[in-house]
């Protein structure tokens, strides 16, 4: 039921709002299952709009300052948050953390128990494992125009045919260098781009240089 996802946005933005958020994003409710249609694209912006202009919540610094709930909640979200920063300086920082997979099962961890809430009806999501219907969702999912694609692609050869291509491998050899030392990437990463060289051909350089990353961890 998709639909739903409109309510539940619109209460997750204003309790953002109310907790003090500076940046806020809204779902589109088809989000789920592709790339947000226009029409639900719109939506979520409207979402957002009514709750700045006409709800009056934006008019005070701190709607929910001083409220016994919100401050024990808060005391309790700052209390985990440390101990987790604990766990992770005592395993020796974050890149030691992620190594391990740590932080990787504490995410699945987390998922796999929400999962099990709600396939035990412990944790109820309207429509999904209560209030359900059987009728056959008819979904209108935003699809891509291939020909935007083409056009993006014709775009490409013709800069790769009309630009200084002895240039570009000029750019993209100090770019190698670059990564092979210590020094900051992002000057040779900007003049690379002004020849024209794609992120397709810099990435590639740079995966040369240092490799992919192969998770040495398992759940």
């Amino acid at each position: 039921q998709p639909e739903n996802n409109v309510a539940r946005v619109s209460m997750q933005a204003l309790a953002a709002v109310l907790g003090g958020c500076q940046s806020l994003h809204t779902n589109g409710k088809d989000e789920a299952w592709a790339l947000p249609s226009e029409d639900a694209a719109l939506l979520a912006l409207r979402t957002q709009q009514i709750i700045a202009h006409e709800t009056g919540v934006t008019d005070t610094v701190d709607p929910l300052g001083g409220s016994y709930f919100v401050e024990s909640m808060t005391n309790q979200l700052e209390a985990a948050a440390y101990d987790y920063f604990r766990r992770i300086d005592d395993m020796g920082g974050v890149m030691a953390a992620l190594e391990s997979g740590f932080l990787q099962r504490e995410i699945a961890d987390a998922s796999y128990i929400y999962q099990m809430e709600e396939d035990r009806k412990e944790r109820i999501t309207v429509g999904v494992n209560e209030h359900c219907t059987d009728d056959a969702l008819e979904i209108p999912l935003l699809r891509v125009d291939r020909e935007g694609e083409r056009r993006q692609v014709d775009r490409l050869n013709e800069i790769r045919r009309t630009r200084d291509n002895r240039d570009v491998a000029e750019k993209l050899r100090a770019l190698e260098q670059a990564a092979k030392g210590s020094d900051n990437l992002m000057p040779p990463l900007v003049e690379a781009v002004k020849s024209y060289a794609t992120l397709g051909e810099m990435m590639d350089v740079m995966r040369g240089v240092f490799g992919e990353y192969q998770p040495s961890w398992g759940f």
